[in-house]
């Protein structure tokens, strides 16, 4: 199959009218994808766009801005540019950090629901197989990169991924393209770079195949991950369902490799990082705890907690200063971090309602329908309330009465007092 049919293939697998971007940087493989694009909406006609992100990292970021402009006005495709900052503070390394920005560009640019096209190629993943085997990756490491996949509401598609970059280069030659070739492609410090200019040349010296051989075992791996989530995802429903709250009992009940799957799957399951292998350990150590134990295992924007035979996993949050006091009407937007939820509290009677919302403090009563005045410490242990959730609890004042008791990160009134109506949800 031509290298264009590879491209009218995937683009009429797109449904008709969805938006479909292409990730420029002005090198070969994009302007190539690109170009192929631009002849197949011809055929398959859908709204087409390029975006370039403008790294800054070098002197010629101007050159690539300037080639992917005239590339785009002679193939009459419309070019976004989105100007990014690469932090190296976050410890990601350089190549880590262009990837994070570049990765958020997408987000900004590319609206929920549409398709975004990305260039790698059959070497690109022979290449990543290599450095996620170098790393010691598990099987979803070995994997590589998926030829598309649902990413926040988008759609991302490589079409090029099972041809290599020979290909490429003996097509863009045919067609008579030019591109850009990146000046830090040459740089063999960056360890990708390395392989493709080192160590796959001398692997395919001996074995000629070598990058088709590779990236066939990262399908493979591919495949192996897709079947180890649905076991996953048999043994979650079996406990219950809930990735963030499991029966320690249950979990203890399955095999070692099975308990470390099932919690990376939650994790997942829950946007939460996925915990590094000494983390993971720490935290199976942990499942014997006897009962009373409060148990606490964290990693970089995740935390379990093992309360009560129940394991929680969750994202530790931001805590909120003491002191912390907002000024509410009861029906306006709250501030972060309570923005995102949609929440309410007014007099049954109607009329406006001057409330106050504060950490708890401790000592807290309020008037229950039916139940008269109760305590709140005692009202959070009938309500089986883990103690971490607890001391994060926000309470709403009118005057010196509590009237509502909120947990805020889950955007959900805990109880609500007497003469006074809630409602929450996220926005």
């Amino acid at each position: 199959m031509s290298l264009q049919s590879t491209i009218d293939r995937a683009l009429a697998e797109t449904p008709p009218g969805r938006v479909v971007w292409v990730a420029l940087s002005g090198g070969l493989d994009s302007s190539l994808l690109l170009t192929l694009a631009a002849h197949a909406i011809r055929r398959y006609p859908r709204p087409l766009y390029a975006l370039h992100v403008h790294h800054g990292l070098q002197a010629g970021a101007d050159d690539f801005e300037a080639h992917c402009r005239r590339l785009c006005s002679r193939l009459g495709v419309p070019l976004f540019v989105e100007r990014v900052d690469v932090s190296l503070s976050g410890g990601l390394g350089l190549e880590g950090a262009a990837r994070q920005a570049r990765y958020s560009a997408f987000q900004r640019r590319v609206a929920c629901g549409e398709t975004l096209w990305l260039a790698q190629h059959r070497d690109d993943q022979a290449e990543t197989f290599l450095l996620a085997a170098l790393r010691g990756s598990g099987v979803r490491g070995l994997s590589g990169m998926p030829p598309g996949r649902e990413w926040q509401g988008r759609c991302l598609v490589r079409p090029l991924l099972t041809r290599s970059r020979g290909e490429l280069e003996a097509e863009a030659q045919r067609i008579g393209l030019r591109w850009i070739e990146d000046p830090s492609n040459a740089d063999e410090s960056l360890d990708r770079n390395f392989l493709r200019r080192s160590v796959l040349p001398l692997l395919q010296s001996r074995w000629p195949h070598a990058g088709e051989v590779l990236a066939s075992t990262a399908r493979q791996a591919g495949e192996a991950d897709a079947l180890l989530d649905e076991l996953a995802a048999l043994d979650l429903e079996h406990l219950g369902g809930d990735p963030g709250q499991l029966s320690v009992t249950a979990v203890r009940a399955l095999s070692p490799p099975r308990q470390r799957l099932l919690i990376r799957y939650a994790c997942r399951c829950l946007s939460l990082p996925t915990p590094p292998e000494a983390r993971l350990a720490a935290l199976m150590a942990q499942l014997s705890a006897r009962r009373d134990a409060r148990v606490r295992v964290d990693w970089p924007n995740g935390e379990a907690r093992i309360w009560r035979e129940r394991l929680y996993l969750r994202s530790p949050g931001d805590s909120l200063p003491a002191g912390w006091r907002v000024d509410w009407d009861g029906l306006s937007p709250l501030p972060p971090p309570l923005e995102r939820w949609a929440l309410t509290l007014r007099r049954r009677e109607g009329g406006p309602a001057a409330l106050r919302l504060t950490l708890r403090q401790g000592g807290e009563r309020l008037r229950l329908t039916w139940r008269g005045s109760r305590d709140l410490k005692r009202l959070l242990q009938e309500a089986d309330l883990p103690p971490w959730e607890r001391e994060r609890l926000l309470v709403a004042w009118h005057g010196d009465a509590v009237v509502a008791v909120l947990l805020p990160e889950q955007g959900r009134w805990l109880v609500v007092a007497e003469g006074w109506e809630a409602r929450s949800g996220s926005e």
